[in-house]
């Protein structure tokens, strides 16, 4: 069994299983109703940054940057943030921002510690900036100078390239225990395979498959679906979201959200009668998220490198 048939598998245990979580079904029949998917584009084709504007190689060098830093929590009183042309940046674009800036002046990204938590330099310290610098110089083991482009531009099915990532680059993690069963997530690894395959099929129109991915288990998409009706939090775990108590990681509330979110896009997914890609679904409720006048209520609290 591969890693995405893991996740199909023990999320749906924990949603069988959930005290603390509950889906809305007619809250996403709603949802399914009133929105059109086709039209939905990649998440970083709509990015502010020109990102897009590099050559592919660079550009596949700047996503495993990305998701080997980035993509994580970014949550603190006040929440990280940076100053640039663009106005105050906080979380994924700021980071984003940050290392594009960097890729026009320098491309290495070897550098000290020091020398890390000076590029990362916001408005206060960004969280778990030990584990970020870690990871980084893994990576840098990983490439010993070799161009990414070249060690993935063969892998063009989903399942493939996240066993290939998931097997050289071992930050990427994600398994919880839940009742005693393995719960698995892969949210940065399913992330990362779905940025490269969009981004390859968008700008070398190479054939890519990335249907099997089953969606990005994060805060940002629990967010969107609780403000939308479809996640219901018992009183207890609600109270502690809306004061912003932190959750701890590998908690029974915290997997129940996560697996919950991935149950929901599914549902999505399947009523949709497998028309639109569940990554596809997953980028139109994150970027449903990024509008903080609809979004109201908060995010859940958890200090960890999975998202």
């Amino acid at each position: 069994m591969n890693i995405l048939d893991k996740i199909n598998e023990s999320i749906y245990f924990v949603k069988d299983n959930a005290q603390y979580v509950k889906i809305n079904y007619d809250a996403l029949d709603e949802i399914i109703k009133n929105i059109n998917l086709e039209n939905n584009t990649h998440w970083l084709i709509s990015n502010p940054f020109g990102i897009l504007d590099m050559d592919i190689v660079d550009i596949m060098y700047y996503l495993l940057i990305l998701h080997t830093i980035g993509d994580y929590c970014f949550w603190g009183d006040p929440k990280w943030s940076i100053e640039s042309e663009y106005g105050i940046l906080d979380g994924t674009y700021a980071i984003m921002y940050l290392i594009l800036k960097r890729m026009q002046s320098k491309k290495s990204f070897n550098m000290t510690k020091d020398d890390f938590k000076e590029f990362l330099k916001g408005n206060n310290e960004i969280p778990l900036l030990d584990d970020r610098y870690k990871n980084l110089c893994m990576m840098n083991e990983y490439l010993k100078g070799r161009d990414f482009y070249d060690l993935i531009k063969d892998k063009t099915k989903d399942t493939e390239l996240l066993t290939y990532l998931t097997q050289n680059l071992p930050y990427l993690e994600d398994v919880s225990t839940y009742k005693g069963e393995s719960i698995y997530f892969y949210k940065r690894a399913q992330l990362m395979v779905s940025d490269i395959l969009h981004l390859r099929e968008y700008i070398e129109k190479v054939e890519v498959d990335y249907s099997h991915l089953m969606g990005c288990a994060d805060y940002k998409i629990p967010q969107v679906l609780n403000n939308l009706g479809v996640l219901l939090y018992s009183k207890d775990l609600d109270n502690k979201i809306t004061g912003k108590e932190e959750l701890k990681e590998n908690s029974e509330e915290e997997i129940e959200i996560r697996a919950c979110d991935l149950v929901a896009i599914d549902y999505i997914y399947q009523k949709l009668n497998g028309k639109i890609a569940r990554m596809d679904i997953n980028d139109y409720l994150w970027l449903l998220g990024q509008d903080k006048k609809k979004i109201t209520k908060p995010y859940h609290r958890t200090l960890t490198s999975h998202y």
